[in-house]
């Protein structure tokens, strides 16, 4: 009994707190509110994916998020409701302070995490192994109105709903290329450099798939904001 009413004085001192930060009488640092827009220039923490996952359905906050982001973005038509594979609030992203082999289909929480990724995950794995910065990405492309692994029946991967991101490589500013394909296997400073930025990625993403995942992931990273969180 004692349990029980200590409990519910818990979830009643934590209901008066969560009040008050709604309400604005209890000041939060914005990436600790959950209420605040979020801001790709703040670290990641445990409300980010929840903060990713309140853009899908929400265009203002959605913009407000793509303002601290550093890409350029085009807002794109909703899908017909029709469609194999209906699109809704989808951007296209063009690049920003990363160069990419071409643009891709994004939906917002897509878009916004993988600038978090490359603010947060990717350059500082470059600058750590290296030291110097990732110019470029490429990338195998993200929308494709799917089953998971091209299934006839099963699942919808979230590839279908521009949700995922295959990234295969990258280039550094002197020039060179990093490879998931021939570099992941090795025992030097690019299987390093890999292995940071896929475990970078883990903090932004829900799923992140890498060759150690399976044969099929061999050449590349998948990387996606569905409801599953994995990271291998």
């Amino acid at each position: 009994m004692r349990f029980w009413k200590a409990l519910a004085v818990v979830a009643l001192i934590v209901g008066f707190a969560g009040l008050g930060v709604w309400r604005g009488w209890v000041a939060l640092p914005p990436q600790w509110n959950p209420w605040a827009p979020l801001d790709v220039n703040l670290a990641p923490n445990l409300l980010t994916r929840f903060k990713l996952m309140a853009l899908r359905n929400d265009p203002q906050l959605c913009d407000q998020a793509l303002a601290t982001s550093g890409l350029r973005t085009a807002r794109q038509a909703d899908s017909g409701a029709s469609s194999t594979c209906p699109l809704t609030n989808v951007l296209r992203v063009q690049g920003g302070e990363v160069a990419l082999s071409s643009s891709f289909l994004a939906s917002c929480p897509l878009a916004v995490a993988f600038a978090l990724f490359e603010r947060h995950g990717l350059q500082p794995a470059a600058m750590a192994v290296y030291g110097q910065k990732v110019t470029r990405v490429d990338h195998l492309g993200s929308f494709a109105c799917r089953n998971m692994y091209g299934r006839e029946s099963g699942a919808r991967s979230q590839h279908a709903t521009a949700s995922a991101l295959d990234i295969a490589g990258f280039r550094l500013a002197d020039g060179r290329t990093v490879s998931v394909l021939r570099d992941w296997p090795k025992d030097n400073a690019d299987a390093r450099f890999l292995r940071q930025a896929r475990d970078g990625a883990c903090d932004m993403f829900s799923v992140v798939l890498s060759p150690d995942y399976n044969a099929a992931h061999r050449n590349h990273f998948h990387l996606d904001v569905g409801p599953w969180w994995i990271c291998r």
